[in-house]
């Protein structure tokens, strides 16, 4: 996050974009210290006066709730059921320059030309929907009515279970988002794209309904190409042949496990950056979760969070119509994809031995030339 706002300070500085930041302390070693996930008002705060969220990691060994829930859980749970983000956007980019880490050695695997995609995981619904229930309830100082269900017939001894609810209408707007996101980039590219439906349809019900709206939605496309598997086969597609992956739709767990797998493809979770998107709200993560072994040390990979950034720069020049930060968004972009094509320095995971803000720094420098260049003559 220090690199992120190190970043936001440069194109402030060097372009016409400003923005307003609140900062707002938050997650599992907040709540060791202090009592509480963050500060009373922060999710009114963030429903009421943001037009983006930027939001860090936020677990943390042994911060757990009373009743068992991660701690600091209301803060990214409870933001994206209370606001409504239905759409977790995961961006799938593999950079000239970036090695991936095979047995335990740096090598380029697959081809920085060939991956280029996009994975659209619903957010709010499937197995997850209780756990996001309970937390947007916390958030919001509700109490939550749990299901009950007593016993499962066949079953005997101690069960733990979950709801896997999927609707119509969470399938619905999640599919027409990747319908629309794949026209965009087929505009953006001038080239053929396709979005892929993955669930396991063949034994869940709720998979069964999604598979059903995807089909409804591909035939009032019929410009747009569209597949099918199962998360099963489909984890096989991903890593043997990624260059026939455009936009991916997946309900809520699938999407969680495979954008996960996907990351290697682009050099591991340090280089993954997400984007929750809803019909007013939205927020923006690395998609990998904390590292409290490395916490402090200043050594972890800072571009997934520097990605968040762009994608943040891109949403937020699209809702505003803001030309001056669609340029930035652009100009970002640019400053990490030259970094590595020109052998810029990097972390650990990318088979540096480069500092958290060593790589930070060169990116921000790399950002306040090309602004330098593009706002000095505009």
């Amino acid at each position: 996050m220090a690199e992120a706002l190190r970043v936001l300070s440069v194109f402030e500085e060097h372009s016409p974009i400003s923005f307003d930041i609140t900062e707002i302390p938050c997650g599992g070693q907040h709540y060791l210290e202090t009592g509480e996930e963050w500060p009373a008002g922060s999710f009114e705060h963030c429903r009421d006066n943001s037009d983006a969220i930027l939001l860090g990691a936020i677990g943390w060994p042994g911060a757990r709730l009373p009743n068992g829930d991660m701690a600091g859980g209301q803060t990214i749970l409870g933001l994206r059921s209370g606001l409504n983000l239905f759409a977790n956007v995961r961006p799938v980019k593999l950079y000239p320059g970036v090695q991936h880490k095979v047995h335990g050695v740096h090598k380029q695997v697959w081809v920085p030309e060939l991956v280029d995609m996009v994975m659209v995981r619903e957010n709010t619904e499937g197995l997850y929907h209780a756990l996001l229930r309970r937390m947007e309830q916390r958030a919001l100082g509700q109490k939550d009515e749990p299901i009950v269900i007593d016993e499962f017939p066949g079953l005997e001894g101690e069960v733990a279970w979950d709801p896997r609810p999927i609707s119509r209408i969470g399938s619905e707007r999640v599919i027409k988002f990747a319908f629309d996101l794949a026209q965009h980039r087929q505009r953006k590219s001038d080239s053929p794209q396709s979005v892929t439906c993955v669930d396991k349809s063949n034994v869940t019900r709720g998979c069964q309904l999604f598979r059903k709206i995807f089909r409804e939605i591909a035939s009032e496309n019929t410009e747009i190409e569209t597949k099918e598997a199962y998360i099963d086969a489909f984890t096989m597609w991903l890593v043997r042949n990624p260059e026939d992956l455009d936009v991916v739709v997946l309900p809520n767990m699938f999407g969680d496990i495979a954008t996960d797998l996907a990351s290697v493809l682009q050099g591991g979770m340090g280089m993954a950056a997400s984007a929750n998107l809803g019909p007013k709200h939205m927020l923006f993560e690395p998609v990998h979760g904390s590292a409290p072994k490395y916490a402090g040390k200043n050594v972890v990979n800072p571009v997934a969070m520097l990605q968040s950034v762009q994608l943040m720069f891109e949403a937020l020049a699209y809702r505003a119509h803001d030309e001056d930060l669609d340029v930035c968004a652009d100009i970002l972009q640019m400053a990490i994809q030259e970094h590595f094509e020109e052998n810029g320095c990097v972390t650990y995971d990318l088979g540096g031995d480069a500092s958290t803000s060593d790589v930070g720094e060169a990116i921000a420098e790399r950002c306040e030339r090309m602004l330098r260049e593009q706002f000095a003559t505009a």
